[in-house]
């Protein structure tokens, strides 16, 4: 697209192209429509100017879904609701706001904009009857909450400790933010443990009336629908995400259509259906109807762990550095973190680091923060039935109710999966086999008669999810100790809400968690790590203010 001549009003009124020269990344909030056409002009100026900033990141109500382009450079998110509801969620430092034509400018919505403004921010509306080409820099700027603390100045360098599902969906984001990554991990390759599952389930949630918890797996669910089918589709990736069918039997169709209006999702999302439906969606002879999610299916979690962190690498912004097992972190010198071994040698060493060493956390995190992460290793074990198994009904598409099935490439099927807290065992069991068997036959995927380890040829594979009280993952910051030790004392700072708690973050700190993401971790990784890069850079957040609170490792 060429860029208009002379320039449009809500460039030159935001000081653009002259003012994002040298910077690390502008954020611009559109609220008026015609969103889409102005990000065009924006990216077209962008990419013409040889001195533009690093990072360009929209915020929009109205246009496209989230996306991205220039290699990740320039960011489209879309907010969802109307301007006052949008507003209220939105986490960002805002550089520039366009409010168009048909947007009122009211007291109460730029009391909205100045808690998102940053400092010199502009504000342009094309309403005739206004003129607010200027700046607002608000009047007293108060310490910002721990979202809003750039860890430092220096070097964008981080490690990232485990190179599972969550260490490598850390890489991809933080990469998309400009920071190199070094991973560690105590395996020779990324993707060696319980991400090195062949195949797990992929989908959303749903419930009414709608809950943090639905609503994080939705958009979780939606962000890697759209980052894996390109994946899938150039055989990088394993996986099918045609659909996946939840079976339901305790509620009918009214009640479903009942629940289904009363937190308003669109069937590309959601929609009951009936037990003929599901046999003819799963090709299995199943017992109920239930939920079908359209975006959903299954994905093969190494295929998926490696894709993301080959973007990182690709970029020049990543590295693996495998059968390293960090024992402990120590503060370097300089400042940063030291990753050291197990008879005190240095392995790597970094401004930042990330703990995305799963139900592990706590041995390295202890020693520096006071937050607790009460995460648990709950075993499970896995399934595999053969391709030639005698009368294997292969699933046509992923589906779960009482155990789960899918079908991989070569015709195997993978079922399971068990799930026992605290046990420690790696051995495949026979009894477990059992379980996953019975199970399996349930839902028509093989015979009853022969849902025995010692009937049919099966192998089987045990790893470790690790999970939180709520199913919800840890990211962000945890509580810096000395900090809070300080602040009890002198009785001056508020300890009582998370915004207020001092943080391992900052100009001279900068310790990170991103774990917990048990049995969802295919779903929850890449929109997780997206949360975790705006933590560690200062980026928008790509979810709103409670979505991320709900996710706090001080919560």
């Amino acid at each position: 697209m060429s860029i208009p001549s002379p320039l449009p009003d809500f460039l030159t009124a935001s000081g653009l192209p002259a003012r994002w020269q040298g910077r690390e990344r502008l954020v611009v909030l559109d609220l008026g429509p015609g969103a889409a056409a102005r990000f065009e002009v924006l990216r077209a100026a962008w990419c013409a100017d040889p001195l533009r900033c690093e990072r360009l990141i929209v915020l929009a109500l109205d246009g496209p879904d989230s996306t991205d382009h220039a290699d990740g450079r320039v960011q489209w998110m879309r907010l969802s609701g109307e301007p006052e509801t949008a507003l209220r969620g939105v986490q960002a430092q805002v550089d520039a706001f366009w409010l168009g034509e048909a947007l009122a400018v009211s007291d109460d919505l730029l009391k909205r904009l100045h808690r998102l403004a940053a400092p010199a921010a502009t504000l342009w509306s094309a309403r005739p009857d206004t003129d607010w080409h200027t700046r607002f820099p608000p009047r007293y700027i108060p310490p910002r909450p721990a979202a809003f603390r750039p860890p430092h100045q220096g070097p964008r360098e981080a490690l990232v400790i485990g190179a599972g599902l969550a260490g490598c969906a850390a890489a991809w984001a933080l990469a998309r933010q400009g920071w190199y990554t070094t991973l560690l991990d105590r395996q020779a390759a990324p993707a060696q443990e319980t991400s090195g599952n062949p195949g797990g389930l992929m989908h959303g949630t749903f419930n009414a009336p709608d809950s943090l918890h639905a609503r994080w797996f939705r958009a979780a669910s939606l962000l890697t629908a759209r980052l894996a089918r390109p994946a899938i589709a150039s055989g990088a990736v394993a996986g099918d995400l045609s659909g996946l069918v939840r079976l339901e039997n305790r509620i009918d169709a009214a009640q479903a259509a009942a629940q289904l209006a009363q937190v308003g999702l669109s069937a590309e999302y959601v929609l009951w259906i009936s037990i003929d439906e599901a046999r003819a969606c799963t090709g299995l002879p199943v017992e109920s109807g239930g939920w079908f999610y359209t975006q959903a299916g299954w994905l093969s979690p190494s295929d998926w762990s490696r894709w993301l962190l080959a973007q990182a690498v690709s970029a020049g912004l990543a590295q693996f550095r495998g059968q390293m097992a960090v024992e402990a972190l120590r503060r370097s010198p300089a400042g940063g973190w030291q990753a050291l071994d197990s008879r005190g040698r240095v392995l790597a060493e970094a401004p930042i680091v990330v703990l995305a060493n799963a139900h592990t956390v706590d041995h390295l995190l202890s020693p520096h923060s006071a937050t607790t992460t009460a995460l648990q290793a709950v075993r499970g074990q896995t399934t595999l039935l053969g391709a030639d198994t005698p009368g294997l009904c292969p699933p046509r598409r992923a589906l779960s109710g009482q155990g789960y099935g899918l079908t991989l490439p070569d015709g195997r099927v993978l079922t399971g999966a068990t799930s026992r807290s605290d046990d420690l065992d790696g051995t495949l069991r026979a009894a477990d086999q059992q379980r996953n068997l019975e199970r399996a036959a349930r839902l028509g995927i093989c015979p009853a008669a022969l849902a025995s380890p010692m009937a049919l040829p099966v192998t089987g594979r045990v790893g470790w999810r690790a999970t939180t009280p709520d199913r919800l993952p840890l990211i962000g910051p945890p509580v810096d100790r000395d900090a809070c030790d300080a602040a009890r004392l002198n009785g001056r700072i508020r300890l009582d809400k998370l915004r207020h708690l001092p943080r391992c973050q900052g100009a001279d700190h900068g310790l990170f968690v991103f774990a917990g993401l048990g049995s969802r971790g295919i779903t929850s990784a890449a929109l997780g790590a997206q949360v975790l890069a705006a933590w560690v850079s200062g980026a928008p957040f790509p979810v709103e203010a409670a979505l991320r609170d709900a996710l706090d490792p001080a919560r």
